[in-house]
């Protein structure tokens, strides 16, 4: 049974995405100031677990249009925000995290388009795994024994993650450029079966 209805504003899960919205200033500022701590780290962990308390009370009290706006926006100013962070204190490279910054900028940008004109792409589940190997690229650079005596595994991770986020990011326009088709009746290539 829905609590909320789809123009809700006021929700449980609006509220805990709002509580990230406002703690990640804290955190980048840890991370610009002190780099690697376990401050900094527990910080990390519990923002970046609040998205998968948002997203059940979410689907426990109903989904809300707010909701569907602001998760993704609170997920990436946290994740973009740390990539920056630790980027300017050098422990990543530019070229990754710029990387990881276009894709998203771009693909909110498509989102939006598409969205314009009544197009409606499900996500994947590469894109939550892309997600979580950000995060954990984050939380080992953020882990003292590794900042100090191994920060090559968080960069290593990070640059899997840069692959997981280009190839989702593809495969997110390709599954728009189908969603399009479908919706103004232009059959794929090779015929309305093809798989």
């Amino acid at each position: 049974m829905r609590a909320f209805g789809p123009s809700a504003l006021v929700t449980p899960a609006n509220g805990v995405t709002m509580a990230r919205v406002a703690f990640t200033p804290v955190l980048l500022v840890l991370v610009a100031g002190t780099g690697a701590s376990y401050v900094a780290l527990a910080l990390w962990i519990a923002l970046a677990s609040s998205d998968g308390l948002d997203g059940y009370l979410a689907r426990r009290h109903g989904t809300t249009r707010s909701g569907a706006f602001l998760d993704p926006l609170a997920d990436k100013l946290l994740v973009l925000g740390a990539l920056v962070a630790l980027a300017g204190r050098g422990v990543f490279g530019w070229a990754p995290v710029g990387l990881i910054g276009a894709r998203e900028v771009a693909m909110s940008v498509y989102r939006s388009w598409v969205g314009r004109r009544g197009v409606s792409i499900p996500a994947r589940r590469s894109a939550k795994a892309k997600t979580v190997v950000q995060e954990v690229a984050v939380g080992l650079a953020l882990f003292p024994p590794v900042a100090r005596r191994a920060p090559w595994m968080a960069r290593i991770v990070l640059w899997v993650a840069v692959v997981l986020t280009v190839s989702s990011g593809v495969q997110y326009l390709l599954d728009g450029a189908a969603a399009r088709r479908a919706r103004t009746g232009v059959p794929d290539e090779g015929g309305t079966d093809a798989r």
